[in-house]
């Protein structure tokens, strides 16, 4: 049965309840409950998940959790990046880019962010992400560590920050590492968005289930004999079960990933960026999904296309945590630096959609300035994600 609500609890940026299953076992259920913003991660919402998923995670009578969001539209969007603007121009115009530690705000969204991100994919328990709708930045961040990952026909991924001066953090240096050729390479310097059958191809995904089938697949749940020892097999069961119910009335045809693969393998195997992303620019085609995503690398920033290539191969050999302290590092650099504030302000405050990057080109970029976003201020030890094993 569903836990009691109250109106004060149900204006929060994040919902949870219990349900009981047949065998007297529990079923946590989180829902990201921002609709309006198309549940963009706040502060707030972070440490709301992480202390009700800690709290989940030590409960002997939890089964499994559920990770789900309200409304049609997003699981989520990303991150709700107004507080962090404000912050950064603050630090610029106190002449703070020299110690990113200067900026405490930004220091702590990206500990508890990352933590908790950390947290989803070393969870003792499965965790379900329903990733319906849009599933951007953040979201992947929020999805991409979970034990069990389903897209529906509306759901939309993609890792667009080379439009707002970043790059794909929140474990995107890992997992974009570990797509099949280059995938991972090219969907972050060209923003690209992809449905449900290439975020299962892409490794981001594992099972494509129709939206109708979500209740269906939560009354399933409840159904099962939790044990503690078998709930990763159980819930797989229930899943497959799903998927293949709703095989027939799937949309078939070639996707974007499986079309393209080996032209996109073609594109970004040159030995340097600057090849790379020459290769993408100039290439002639009149599919519209590749138009978009060159014309996204062309407007995005040479910054953010730099240090998403020099982080896929710095980290191509680091655990999960070690690319954590990484990412912790170079967003305080971002921060502390002026295209991500310049990105947000042309996307999302003035909404003018004209940056003014700098560097303007990848010509620009230098690797002593591009060398100077992996600075670390902290010590092994007391890196503020030190204890992330």
């Amino acid at each position: 049965m569903k836990a009691e609500v109250n109106v004060t609890a149900a204006a929060a940026p994040a919902l949870f309840e219990e349900l009981t299953t047949d065998n007297g076992k529990r079923i946590g259920i989180a829902t990201l409950n921002v609709e309006k913003t198309l549940n963009a991660i706040s502060l707030e919402m972070v440490d709301l998940l992480d202390h009700q998923l800690r709290a989940w995670a030590a409960d002997p009578q939890l089964a499994m959790v559920v990770l789900q969001a309200s409304g049609e539209k997003a699981f989520c969007a990303g991150g709700d990046l107004q507080g962090l603007y404000r912050t950064m121009l603050d630090q610029h115009a106190a002449g703070g880019q020299e110690d990113i530690r200067s900026n405490t705000y930004a220091c702590d969204f990206f500990e508890r962010e990352y933590r908790l991100d950390y947290l989803i994919h070393t969870y003792p328990k499965p965790i379900l992400a329903w990733g319906h709708g849009i599933v951007m930045g953040g979201g992947i961040g929020l999805m991409a560590g979970a034990s069990h990952r389903v897209v529906t026909e509306k759901s939309r991924l993609a890792m667009p920050e080379i439009t707002i001066g970043l790059y794909p953090d929140v474990g995107g240096t890992w997992f974009l590492n570990r797509m099949p050729g280059q995938i991972g390479l090219f969907l972050a310097l060209s923003g690209a968005s992809i449905g449900a059958a290439d975020a299962i191809f892409a490794r981001l995904a594992d099972h494509q289930i129709n939206q109708a089938q979500k209740q269906p697949v939560l009354a399933a749940l409840l159904t099962q004999p939790w044990d503690g020892q078998q709930d990763d097999v159980l819930l797989s069961l229930v899943l497959q079960h799903a998927e293949c119910q709703g095989a027939e009335a799937r949309v078939t045809g070639p996707t974007p990933l499986h079309q393209h693969f080996e032209l996109i393998n073609q594109l970004c195997s040159a030995p340097t960026l600057a090849e790379v992303v020459n290769n993408i620019v100039e290439l002639k085609t009149e599919d519209p999904w590749l138009q978009k995503g060159i014309a996204t690398l062309v407007a995005g920033s040479p910054a953010s296309a730099w240090l998403s290539h020099a982080l896929q191969k710095r980290a191509r050999h680091m655990s999960l945590a070690e690319v954590f302290r990484l990412e912790y590092v170079v967003s305080l650099h971002c921060a502390a630096r002026t295209d991500f504030a310049e990105g947000i302000r042309a996307l999302i405050i003035d909404k003018d959609r004209q940056p003014h990057w700098q560097p303007a080109t990848l010509a620009a970029v230098t690797n002593d300035w591009g060398n100077g976003f992996f600075d670390n201020p902290w010590s092994e030890k007391d890196h503020p994600l030190a204890d992330l094993i």
